[in-house]
């Protein structure tokens, strides 16, 4: 159920209290035993609040201790590119990050002070620093943010010299480790902040970036067709970038909304009340979704710029998988550059749709756990064109079908749906529409349910004998997954099919929830019996 205030501007009373945050940052100190406060990497690297003893000094120097040891054991001599967002602990846990790598000599490039940096950024210039230093020392990087999270939060998150979010093997190695260093902190190098900042050498990722995408979108196409452009930031990383293109491009390119504050006092109020800046919420997105009449193509972005939102004057904000289908369709179409054979990745918790365009140009389909590092090596090697996640993230080839990044890029997907329009004469949401047509309605959605540590632990190690449901909603259940058909990776949880329907169960990483998606090919109400029986199923399974 929706808060009352969902989708209203923030109050003075949702606001964060910005010195509360940054002294509790300092000044608390995780209790190592409480496994609450130990160093976990989720999905997207370690994330939580200071005022919760989650994400403080202790953890951010314990961590990148780590980092360091991991990266020489793995041999990655070269330079680290750290970036960073808007959010209130990402300067701190930057500067702490900072102070132990150059301690540990480690060559750091880095953004200044009042410079933010989107995680497709450091990801891209990784990726170009490694392919113009063949056979030389690789650079890897860190970016210092909780992506969407709301403002109390602080996130770390590591990218390997793939340039992608590094792997189970590598987070758990590095938490572990990290948890280690926590208990006993004297192996933890350190010099000052004002003597580390003096060895940093001062990376200009916005240029380099802004200017590179000529490779990756027909800027060219959107320029001749006057396509008009609504970008909003959300407050977040990708703010320079958007004023940048909007100075220099050429595109008839607006700034929605400009304005940096940690406590994003600007921002109307995501489902649960919560300020989050998810451009895939049309509560969060709120108040572009009633300015989309001044633009063809409104669009905007999370914190770190990694996931991407799209507003049609014709629709509204766009379901994150509607978009996903249609910009499959559209880039396998329109990109001679790419090979052949580049297949199609996407995430077993997205729609049913893109199976269907996948078959429709031809394509194969790859399906893997939620995560994007699942895309990674095939991003890497050009063999897969476009990975994409349900939660609006993705990122695919330049045009001629070389690794843009192996993050997700939420400013190339922004700027995908202005190349669709200037390209064919429709937006994407017209796009959709005709996949509609073609294929019938899909209904998608995710909701919540309440499970304790013990019962998501459970759930993540279910097979699929431990599901003895026979039917969902009234049809035969045809398959139970626990292993995604494209990589044979556990997916952390479980997949259910039948001719018409899916939903799929996973815990939360952090919260006592677990996620429960779910589809129908059928109507709203089959829909809501597919989630309302998924939550029988599974909890059957898990108090079996």
């Amino acid at each position: 159920m929706a808060h009352e205030r969902a989708g209203q501007v923030a109050q003075e009373q949702d606001l964060i209290n910005v010195d509360e945050v940054l002294s509790a940052y300092y000044d608390i100190t995780p209790d190592v035993d409480n496994v609450d406060q130990q160093v976990v990497f989720g999905t997207s690297g370690h994330r939580g609040s200071s005022l919760d003893g989650k994400f403080n000094e202790l953890h951010i120097a314990a961590t990148t201790q780590a980092i360091v040891e991991y990266r020489a054991e793995q041999g990655t001599t070269g330079p680290l590119f750290i970036g960073k967002d808007t959010h209130a602990l990402s300067l701190p846990a930057w500067k702490t990050a900072t102070e132990v790598l150059v301690a540990n000599a480690v060559s750091v490039m880095a953004e200044k002070e009042d410079e933010y940096t989107p995680t497709p950024a450091v990801s891209r210039a990784i990726i170009v620093y490694n392919r113009d230093h063949v056979g030389q020392p690789q650079a890897d990087g860190i970016v210092v943010t909780p992506s969407h999270n709301p403002p109390r939060d602080g996130g770390f998150k590591y990218n390997p010299p793939n340039g992608g979010p590094a792997d189970t093997d590598a987070t758990s190695w590095i938490a572990d480790r990290a948890n280690e260093l926590m208990r006993d902190a004297s192996a933890i190098k350190r010099v000052s902040y004002d003597e580390a900042s003096a060895e940093v050498t001062r990376f200009d990722y916005r240029t380099a970036y802004c200017e590179d995408l000529v490779n990756v979108i027909d800027m060219e196409a959107i320029k001749k067709a006057g396509v008009r452009i609504g970008a909003d930031p959300m407050g977040g990383a990708a703010v320079q970038y958007w004023q940048y293109l909007a100075e220099k491009s050429g595109l008839d390119l607006t700034v929605v909304n400009p304005e940096v504050d940690p406590t994003w006092r600007f921002m109307t109020l995501d489902t649960d009340g919560k300020i989050r800046m998810d451009c895939s919420s049309p509560n969060a997105m709120a108040s572009l979704i009633q300015s989309r009449d001044k633009f063809d193509i409104s669009t905007g972005n999370d914190a770190d710029s990694d996931r991407h939102g799209i507003v049609t004057p014709d629709a509204g904000l766009m379901n994150p998988n509607h978009y996903l289908a249609v910009a499959i369709q559209y880039l396998f179409t329109h990109r001679p550059g790419w090979r052949e054979q580049a297949r199609v990745g996407k995430t077993l918790v997205s729609s049913s749709m893109i199976d269907k365009v996948a078959a429709e140009i031809g394509r194969e389909l790859v399906e893997v756990p939620v995560g994007f590092k699942w895309f990674v090596p095939g991003l890497i090697s050009g063999e897969m064109g476009f990975g994409g996640e349900e939660s609006a993230g993705a990122s695919f080839l330049t045009l001629d079908g070389q690794t843009w990044t192996t993050d997700k890029d939420g400013i190339i997907l922004d700027l995908l749906a202005s190349e669709i329009l200037a390209v064919t004469g429709k937006t994407p949401s017209q796009h959709y529409a005709e996949l509609e047509a073609k294929y019938g309605k899909s209904y998608y959605a995710r909701i919540d349910a309440d499970a304790d540590r013990e019962q998501k632990a459970r759930l993540k190690a279910l097979s699929p004998a431990d599901i003895t449901a026979t039917e969902l909603a009234g049809e035969t259940i045809t398959a139970i997954l626990t292993e995604a058909p494209g990589n044979d990776a556990a997916i952390g949880g479980v997949k259910v099919t039948t001719e018409n329907g899916w939903f799929a169960a996973r815990p939360s990483g952090t919260e006592d929830k677990y996620k429960i998606y779910a589809e129908s090919l059928k109507s709203a109400e089959h829909l809501a019996a597919i989630q309302t029986e998924a939550k029988d199923v599974v909890n059957a399974a898990l108090n079996a």
